[in-house]
């Protein structure tokens, strides 16, 4: 079986925008990884040839920071409200939904929200989102 392709979503000198990019960072040489913004059509191009995708982005549900959420991206829609309004508008809810239309979605897409809440212009995490991305480092470098 195929590895999946990392894809961590956000910008790094946005605080815990940079959770996803962070992962990403950390699986290189042990993952195929990709960091991107989290602009929607881009997202798309970029897992056009995967099968298996596994994408980290930042949150805002309203949990406490640092809580991690998975979601199952190909049996349903992400929670569109807790992944918008981050640094990207036609992000990554919206590129998930656009790409089951056109029928251009992989068959295997996991998404892990990591529930962030310092958006401020800056480098660095905060300690909470720190700590959940070396766990999520740890779970997806094992599997």
């Amino acid at each position: 079986m195929r590895q999946a392709l990392v894809i961590g979503v956000g910008n790094a000198w946005r605080h815990d925008d940079g959770a996803g990019p962070a992962v990403a960072e950390r699986l290189r040489g042990r993952r195929q990884v990709l960091v991107l913004p989290g602009e929607g059509t881009e997202l798309i191009e970029a897992w056009r040839q995967a099968d298996r995708v596994i994408v980290i982005d930042a949150m805002r549900s309203g949990a406490p920071a640092g809580t991690i959420r998975r979601f199952d991206a190909a049996a349903a829609p992400l929670p569109a409200r807790s992944f918008s309004g981050l640094s990207h508008r036609f992000g990554l809810a919206e590129a998930i939904e656009m790409a089951r239309l056109l029928d251009r979605l992989p068959n295997e897409i996991a998404v892990f929200g990591i529930e962030a809440t310092d958006f401020s212009p800056g480098a660095g995490l905060s300690p909470d989102v720190e700590a959940a991305v070396s766990q999520l480092v740890a779970e997806i470098g094992e599997n």
